[in-house]
């Protein structure tokens, strides 16, 4: 076959030719943008299931307690926890970024505040999320009293959050900031690496630090108007567990030890509605000027639980779309600094003991609270030194500082 040159030198070849290029390259990159959409966080489940649908058959009997909160559950569930230890997330509460997604899947929520008045939360998934996918949102910063109430969750428990107090700064002489900048009290980063979880590949899930997508990643949609981008962080907990497995931190680590060797459960029983409640109604504030975050707890008498309001308002779980509540409200009153450097960060004091307020059944017990070590549970007891018996299902503790007036 006769192959004419002058057309592989002519300009009508130079033109196909840089057409092709384009199409070569435009081809490449919308396989690009194809390939990363579909790596978005799934499912662990081989059964795929959609927002509301379930991976486990939940009409079967609920005859398993959950170890973290006492909530029933189905074997299939406890079969598919047993195999995990419990993720720890900070989840913030921020006015604007309200609100959160997958926070009613919590078996224990924490509240305190983080700076300014404004509340954080720091919720405990272990035994609820094993139904279906879960996702939650808006993931924030750590804090140390956070630090200090996760680590009583057993042997290294996930921690989810981005970012940190810390006192790093590349432009500052030493590499640390100015003395008063931020103080060694809410150091929290620098706490993380002091423990030995914040390594790689350890139990620290930080943005900022190893972790990225699929794990995590920012919704800038996932509210009905536009906010600022750092209330936009997702995660997902599927993607957290599948991950954790790769760094041997499935329910047992490396050495084969199980997360919960040392774990210590709280003490529950069956519900028992009271048939003349006489705490319905609970109401506190963390900071006078800041009253988007008063929170008022309303007792329904028909489900045995307390449903939470937030600045006045029904407080919503929006990926699920219904009101958070309790079976336990805990009122933690703690010594709390509101303002302990020139950033503004708060600090509660978790490890110690103090007293306390559970409202369970329509009633309300005073006593107090107790926690010796980082690592150890905070226990409630009566007037009378015993502990209490939490009702089974979900428990919030609230930081209330001390001194602060809780009506009910």
């Amino acid at each position: 076959m006769k192959i004419n040159k002058e057309f592989f030198t002519s300009k009508k070849f130079m033109i196909v030719l840089s057409f092709l290029g384009l199409y070569l390259i435009s081809s490449g990159v919308s396989l690009a943008a194809f390939t990363f959409l579909k790596s978005e966080p799934t499912s662990t489940s081989t059964t795929p299931t959609a927002k509301g649908g379930s991976r486990i058959d939940l009409s079967l009997p609920k005859t398993e307690a959950c170890p973290i909160n006492g909530g029933m559950f189905t074997k299939a569930e406890k079969t598919s926890w047993e195999k995990k230890r419990p993720i720890t997330a900070v989840i913030e509460n921020h006015i604007d970024s309200r609100p959160p997604s997958g926070l009613s899947k919590a078996d224990v929520v924490y509240e305190a505040v983080a700076e300014g008045g404004i509340t954080r939360f720091l919720g405990v998934f272990y035994c609820n999320t094993e139904a279906e996918e879960v996702k939650i949102a808006p993931v924030r910063s750590a804090r140390v009293y956070f630090i200090n109430l996760a680590s009583e969750y057993g042997d290294k428990p996930i921690f989810m959050h981005v970012g940190g107090a810390n006192n790093y700064c590349k432009t500052c002489p030493g590499g640390v900031k100015t003395s008063g900048q931020v103080s060694k009290d809410v150091l929290a980063l620098e706490m993380l690496e002091s423990i030995g979880w914040r390594v790689p590949g350890g139990n620290d899930f930080d943005t900022v630090y190893d972790m990225g997508f699929p794990t995590f990643w920012r919704n800038l949609e996932r509210l009905d108007h536009p906010v600022a981008s750092e209330h936009t962080m997702m995660a997902s907990l599927d993607s957290a567990y599948s991950e954790a497995e790769k760094r041997n931190l499935g329910a047992k680590d490396e050495k084969g030890v199980k997360w919960n060797k040392d774990f210590t459960s709280w003490k529950f029983e069956d519900d028992k509605a009271a048939s003349s409640p006489t705490a319905s109604e609970i109401s506190f504030g963390f900071w006078d000027n800041k009253t988007d975050y008063d929170v008022t707890w309303k007792y329904n008498q028909s489900s045995n639980e307390y449903l939470r309001f937030n600045g006045g308002k029904e407080h919503k779980d929006l990926e699920y779309d219904k009101q958070l509540s309790a079976k336990n409200v805990v009122i933690m009153l703690a010594q709390h600094k509101p303002i302990v450097d020139k950033e503004g960060h708060a600090f509660y004091k978790v490890i110690g003991s103090g007293d306390a307020l559970i409202f369970q059944n329509g009633e309300v017990v005073e006593g107090t609270w107790e926690k010796e070590t980082r690592e150890s549970r905070t226990i409630f007891m009566d007037a009378k030194g015993k502990e209490i018996n939490f009702v089974r299902g979900v428990t919030w503790v609230e930081l209330v500082p001390e001194g602060n007036k809780v009506s009910y």
